[in-house]
């Protein structure tokens, strides 16, 4: 039986569509551009490959789309039949798919985990948990994860930078960034175009005010970055964050149109409502607004998505931003037609529907009031799940835009309280507030 580059068996038909499989696998944990297109290389070089199938499977739910669920569960139902030929750690894969698909993502991070507690070197399975244990909030679970496999790793392994970003990663949104810098660095240092790695100490230079630093850190890899996916549009976010806290506002808004929201780049052509890609244009936008910049009609395509998204609740964190477009253009019959899908979503079960329910539901009330000035009801809805907002999902950097959107109503209702509640918050990780745009004069005026 030919073996994965990890050494592990894969009950594929030959050494060449084995090759296949580790190219594909490359292809998700580098986050290319082609990964789509090599997974369906390794389905033409060997059509009965169960664990092939269910990589196609797992592709369609990490797009976080509903119409692509039936190609996840066509997937997951194909590689069952063909599982008798596979090995049980491929079964046990094909069991996790099948979880997901069903909205059961505590019981495919524990398939996930269980795999990986027998196979370390399971990257998939690793890669897979660190990235839901994200979305759902779950930092501490992260760093778990990955301190439990790392200890198996060394540099001799093909896929180690994929662990250190990892690690990096984890431990930066534990607020340990002492300890996560060097394993970024680290990742960086193997492979220059590691983006994930690339993107974690991104992400340690944004929480600690390091803006200057963190421009010049991505401009130098950039060079590295040809072939990468959506996530590129990420670290031109990221990018765009340094130069919006150093106000150099033209600066932010050439990246918008340039790199992270062009709309006329091969990458949003692909995929033009990709979730990452609607919250960093979303986001921002908001953000720019809240400091007085006009942002003319930007809001209005990525409302028309917003509209043709309606019932699709996958991505919990995404909600919000798509409530954001709804709202700056004043659809407002898009947005009560949401917020009532919503409303039905929360009678279903799994976590993700749960946190649609309890959660992102009154955000994106939130969302909608403050458009609309009610900044009192904002804090009302936003008040009692301002502790539970991390199970959205997305970053200390994602998640700040809703802090600045409570403090920015706190502070027009007058209400004192909320607005030293979101500071205490907003400071635990790490720059000083007084320095930073969009909590700058509540933090002069309010912190003692």
């Amino acid at each position: 039986m030919p073996h994965d580059i990890h050494g592990l068996p894969i009950s594929t038909a030959s050494a060449q569509s084995a090759a296949a499989f580790d190219h594909a696998l490359e292809g998700y944990v580098k986050y290319r551009a082609d990964a789509g297109a090599r997974v369906a290389a390794l389905l033409a070089a060997d059509p009965e490959f169960a664990l092939a199938h269910c990589l196609k499977g797992y592709f369609a739910m990490l797009s976080y789309k509903q119409a692509n669920v039936p190609v996840a569960i066509e997937a997951a139902q194909t590689a069952r039949r063909l599982g008798a030929r596979a090995t049980r750690r491929e079964q046990t894969h094909v069991a996790a798919l099948e979880a997901w698909i069903a909205g059961d993502l505590d019981r495919a991070l524990g398939v996930w985990e269980q795999i990986l507690a027998e196979h370390p070197h399971d990257v998939l399975a690793f890669r897979l948990a660190h990235f839901n244990n994200f979305w759902l909030g779950r930092p501490g679970a992260m760093r778990v994860s990955v301190e439990r496999v790392k200890p198996k790793w060394s540099r001799a392994l093909p896929g180690y930078g994929t662990i250190l970003a990892c690690h990096c990663f984890a431990l930066e949104e534990c607020d340990d960034y002492a300890a996560a810098e060097p394993s970024g660095r680290a990742a960086v240092e193997l492979d220059p175009g590691d983006v994930w790695g690339t993107h974690a100490v991104a992400h340690i230079m944004e929480m600690q005010g390091r803006h200057g630093e963190g421009i010049a850190w991505l401009a130098e890899l950039e060079r590295n970055w040809e072939g990468g996916n959506n996530l590129l549009h990420h670290l031109w976010w990221h990018r765009a964050l340094f130069h919006l806290e150093r106000r150099e506002l033209d600066a932010v808004l050439d990246l918008y149109d340039r790199r992270f929201r062009n709309l006329a780049s091969p990458l949003t052509l692909a995929q033009p409502d990709l979730y990452i890609d609607v919250q960093n244009a979303a986001s921002m936008l908001f953000r720019l607004e809240l400091v007085g910049v006009g942002v003319g009609d930007r809001w209005s395509e990525l409302a028309d998505k917003a509209e043709a998204r309606w019932g699709d609740y996958l991505s919990a964190f995404t909600l919000p931003h798509w409530m954001m477009a709804l709202a700056a253009t004043g659809r407002d019959d898009a947005a009560r037609a949401m917020l009532d899908g919503m409303r039905a979503c929360r009678e279903g079960e799994g976590a993700v529907r749960e946190i649609v329910g309890t959660v992102a539901l009154p955000v994106c009330e939130a969302v909608l009031a403050h458009r609309r000035g009610q900044h009192a009801k904002v804090l009302e809805l936003m008040r009692p799940v301002i502790g539970g907002m991390h199970q959205l999902g997305g970053s200390h950097a994602q998640q700040d835009v809703l802090m600045q959107l409570f403090l920015d109503s706190a502070v027009k209702a007058d209400c004192t309280d909320d607005v030293r509640l979101i500071l205490k918050r907003a400071g635990r990780h790490g720059a000083e507030l007084t320095g930073r745009l969009g909590y700058a004069k509540a933090a002069r005026q309010f912190v003692h």
